[in-house]
This record gives C-alpha cells, sequence and structure tokens, in this order.
C-alpha cells in the first residue's frame, strides 16, 4: 500500500502565528506595510529566521501570510528570498489575505492592490500567488465581477513562472457551484486552492470531494478537541482527497491554543503520512 510522502507536506505561516508573534495588518488605502502590532505577543523568531527553523524541523515547502511580511522592500524580500535558498524550503505560496474584488464600489481599488502584491510574489519567487475571490454573496453580478477582475489579474501576471489561485472561501465561493462556475469562466487561467476548513454542515464531505479534482493546493486544516486530533473528519478529508485525484501538496494548518503548534504540526503531518492508501 502507498503512502502520502512528507514531500507533499507545506507549513502555512498562520500555523505559527503565535511563534512569529508580530503581524503587519493590511491597510488597503496603500500599498505600504502598516505598522507592527503584536497580535500574538512578542513572538519568539521572526520571517527571516523561519527558514531554517522550519528545516530543522522536518519541512521544507512553506505558505506566507501576507500580513506576516515586514516591508516590501527589496533588500528585505532579498533577505527572505536567500534564507529560504539557504534553509532548503521552497516558497510554494505568498496568501494575499485581504482585498474583496468582487466589490461594486471598492473591487477595482482592491484588485490594484492585490496586484501590486502579485509582484511581491514574483520577486520572492513564490511558486502559487492565492487571491481572494470575493467576498460578496454569490450573485451573478459578484460572480461577473469576480471572473473580470481575476482575468486580468492574470493577464497583469502574463509570462511569469507564479500561479494564481484563488480558495474556497467567503461568501462568494461557499458552494461548489461557484466554484465551478467561476473557474470553468476562467478557463484554466486561475487554479484552485481547496480548504478543508472552510466549508462546514452536512454536505462538507460531498461539497469538498467535488472541488477537488480541480484542486492544485489544499490547506489541510484540522479540528482539535481538548487537544486531540480529530481523526475522524481529517481522515475523511484526505481520504476524498485523494479519492478525487488530488495530487499537490497538503499545507498543515493549525489553530488551536492546545496543543503547542509544533507539536499540533506534527501530529497533523504524521496522520497524513502514516495513511495507508
Amino acid at each position: 500500500m502507498a503512502q502520502i510522502s512528507p514531500d507533499r507536506i507545506a507549513v502555512s505561516t498562520w500555523s505559527l502565528h503565535r511563534l512569529l508573534g508580530m503581524t503587519y495588518p493590511h491597510d488597503l488605502t496603500t500599498t505600504e506595510i502598516g505598522p507592527m502590532q503584536e497580535t500574538y505577543g512578542e513572538g519568539e523568531e521572526s520571517l527571516l529566521g523561519l527558514p531554517s527553523v522550519l528545516a530543522n524541523h522536518g519541512y521544507h515547502r512553506l505558505e506566507i501570510v501576507s500580513f506576516h511580511l515586514r516591508s516590501r522592500d527589496p533588500v528585505y524580500l532579498g533577505e527572505l528570498r536567500d534564507q529560504l535558498k539557504i534553509a532548503d524550503v521552497t516558497l510554494q505560496t505568498l496568501l494575499i489575505d485581504a482585498g474583496d474584488i468582487s466589490h461594486p464600489e471598492h473591487g477595482e481599488h482592491d484588485q490594484a492592490w492585490i496586484a501590486s502584491w502579485i509582484e511581491i510574489a514574483n520577486e520572492l519567487g513564490a511558486q502559487n500567488a492565492r487571491i481572494i475571490a470575493g467576498k460578496q454573496k454569490p450573485t451573478r453580478d459578484a460572480l461577473d465581477r469576480s471572473v473580470k477582475a481575476l482575468t486580468a489579474l492574470a493577464d497583469g501576471n502574463a509570462g511569469s513562472d507564479v500561479r494564481l489561485v484563488t480558495e474556497n472561501w467567503f461568501d462568494l465561493l461557499a458552494e461548489p457551484a461557484h466554484v465551478h462556475f467561476l473557474l470553468d469562466k476562467l478557463d484554466g487561467r486561475i487554479g484552485l486552492l481547496a480548504d478543508f476548513g472552510n466549508w462546514s454542515g452536512p454536505e462538507k464531505y460531498a461539497d469538498l470531494k467535488s472541488i477537488f479534482n480541480r484542486a492544485e493546493l489544499c490547506h489541510a486544516k484540522a479540528s482539535f478537541i481538548d487537544g486531540d486530533l480529530d481523526e475522524a473528519d481529517y481522515g475523511q478529508c484526505i481520504a476524498l482527497a485523494e479519492a478525487a485525484g488530488y495530487k499537490g501538496p497538503y499545507t498543515l494548518i493549525f489553530d488551536s491554543e492546545i496543543p503547542s503548534e509544533w507539536h499540533g504540526l506534527a501530529t497533523e503531518r504524521d496522520f497524513i503520512t502514516s495513511r495507508e492508501l
């Protein structure tokens, strides 16, 4: 029986937000990085130091949430790129974590803001950049605005090695039909990052299964109950992804008070890689 290779495991900086402590919240009125905030305390590690720490824990694929970058200065970005290379850590995705391109009033402005972050993804040498498809209710107008904006962003990124993806997230893409509608309209120009944790309810597994045959990336978020992994839920999510033919990486998403972040990530990783397929 085959098993999922450890090479398919990645980690998001969101899963280590307590370790990093600091965030730089977005202000969409400017492309400048905002003032540092001790959102999760002082933290124990900087983003520049994270690649080597990550490698020491046996992880070699990383996703960075945009609000963890303390600067967009080319020198800083170069230092981060160098640290990733030295530690042999692949920057899998820059998660552009704000903006609503489906909004009828400020959607165009947010589109330009997102485009500026796609440039950062290119400077960092990321393999992918994740864009929020929209936060509006999934009316036809809102979906059409999203398709138009995503098409323009793909046009602006033409010739780049950075693959643009979106995610089954927020109201616009809260159900499979709208994910399929959007991706069909975009005709392969934007990929899909499928997240285990964004959907819930009685149809969760059927809904996820219906989109995973289109997924290129996965946020493998697990639930922990009193510090214990919800193995039934996590196992079913992984099984449906594999059954749908998903071949991409599993990015570990951890967001519980207990156990600790590294322990929680190791629990998720070991559960995935020990499964018989």
